[in-house]
């Protein structure tokens, strides 16, 4: 559903801004074909969709795109998680972002830098569609959390997410937990 809202929005399905334009491998779904965008304002040129699988790629990309300058040149030479983060912060103007589970290589401590980054964007008026299953970033205050289950798309509550009401159990429980999983080994 994110890559289709993201090729129908001018995005590159591999990732990157509007202006990116590359394949490594064309799997793309034909649903961006089917969908038809509705949205109040153009969609900025600090815009973005990342996707966690094709990161590498991402970052290739973009240090041929910047000709060996600046950050994004740099990707490469960060760890998996601040490579993440930097393309992630090094976007600031009002936009529209698209997210595919950029907790995938953070901590969670940077989960929390993201979060914090996210919501000064929203309030500035950016917009953001994320796929994730991260109990922090589903935290995000005002966020409207979708459940795509069984029962199809649907609103959730922050606590009724399964994300959420797992991490709780682990938290206040774990030794139960531990033993119910591990059996007799722990």
């Amino acid at each position: 559903m994110l890559e289709g809202i993201a090729v129908a929005c001018g995005f590159n399905a591999e990732g990157g801004t509007r202006n990116y334009r590359f394949s490594t491998y064309d799997d793309t779904s034909d649903l961006a074909k089917a969908m038809t965008i509705y949205r109040q304002y153009a969609i900025g040129p600090s815009s973005f969709f990342l996707r966690a699988e094709s990161f590498f790629t991402l970052a290739t990309q973009a240090r041929e795109y910047s000709r060996g300058y600046g950050d994004m040149s740099r990707l490469h030479e960060m760890s998996h998680g601040e490579g993440f983060l930097e393309i992630l912060l090094s976007h600031t103007g009002k936009g529209l972002y698209l997210m595919d589970e950029p907790e995938s290589a953070l901590s969670t401590q940077r989960q929390l830098t993201l979060l914090e980054h996210m919501y000064r964007m929203a309030n500035d008026g950016s917009q953001f569609i994320i796929a994730t299953h991260s109990p922090i970033l589903l935290g995000l205050p005002d966020a409207e959390i979708l459940s795509f289950d069984e029962n199809g798309v649907h609103p959730c509550d922050y606590e009724d997410t399964d994300s959420y009401q797992i991490t709780r159990v682990f938290i206040n429980h774990r030794e139960s937990l531990l033993r119910h999983l591990l059996g007799n080994e722990t």
